[in-house]
């Protein structure tokens, strides 16, 4: 009795080998639910005892599911389920407030909550005069205890005026004072990790990330949250929905 949660039949007469095989049935599994995030993927020992495959085979098929960002690897741990995240461009949430709506326990480890004088490129974002304070949260963000991002948020002092203050959620600490985003401007492009981002991301020096700049606003037009984040493409995605006209 195989000890798997997916039924895998090879296809002899298929033009792809053994390895995509089953790495696709795995992929499919995963994406089904079959495997919780964390979870630990069965072991290449399982995989070729319980479907009577090469060691070679099933280590290259967990290769891809790496490469594709499904599974991560925990060196002398073993190969466990990696945690995504997509978030729709429709709807605007903070981090953890998307997370939970996911299922996901979000936390953030701080790196720093000051008060400090706006950079010019912040004075222009938010609409700030010269020398105007902001709270500056630096912070990285996980998922079930997964780095997924690092983010620095600039609001100005008047909205956050005791940057301690905030915990686990800024949109909860705005909604609380009346001063929630109710609309954002988000840009996203690609970038590639140097490495102190590399470092504090936990990945090799060059790798894709997601760099996101969103500035929010309230419903009288104020600029009061410039949130810059560098997120890990491999766990991290955006989906839109769009419709055509006519």
């Amino acid at each position: 009795m195989s000890r798997l949660r997916f039924d895998f039949q090879p296809d002899a007469q298929a033009a792809s080998p053994l390895y995509l095989q089953l790495s696709q049935t795995l992929a499919q599994a995963i994406r089904d639910g079959r495997y919780q995030t964390n979870e630990a993927l069965p072991s290449e020992r399982v995989l070729s005892d319980s479907l009577s495959l090469s060691r070679v085979t099933a280590r290259k098929a967990i290769d891809q599911l790496v490469d594709q960002g499904l599974v991560v690897r925990r060196q002398g741990s073993g190969n466990y389920i990696a945690p995504q995240l997509e978030q729709p461009l429709s709807r605007l949430t903070g981090f953890s407030e998307e997370l939970h709506l996911r299922g996901f326990t979000p936390s953030s480890r701080w790196l720093n909550r000051a008060l400090t004088p706006a950079t010019p490129q912040e004075q222009l974002s938010l609409g700030l005069s010269p020398g105007t304070p902001v709270a500056r949260l630096e912070r990285l963000r996980l998922a079930d205890e997964v780095v997924m991002a690092y983010e620095v948020s600039v609001l100005p002092q008047e909205v956050v005026p005791e940057p301690d203050a905030v915990e686990a959620s800024l949109y909860e600490y705005l909604r609380g004072r009346g001063r929630e985003p109710v609309r954002a401007l988000q840009h996203i492009r690609a970038q590639n990790a140097d490495g102190q981002l590399a470092n504090m991301l936990g990945v090799a020096t060059g790798h894709a990330l997601l760099f996101i700049t969103r500035v929010g606003y309230l419903a009288s037009g104020q600029a009061v949250e410039l949130t810059l984040s560098y997120c890990r493409s491999d766990y991290y995605g955006f989906v839109a929905e769009m419709r055509r006209e006519g």
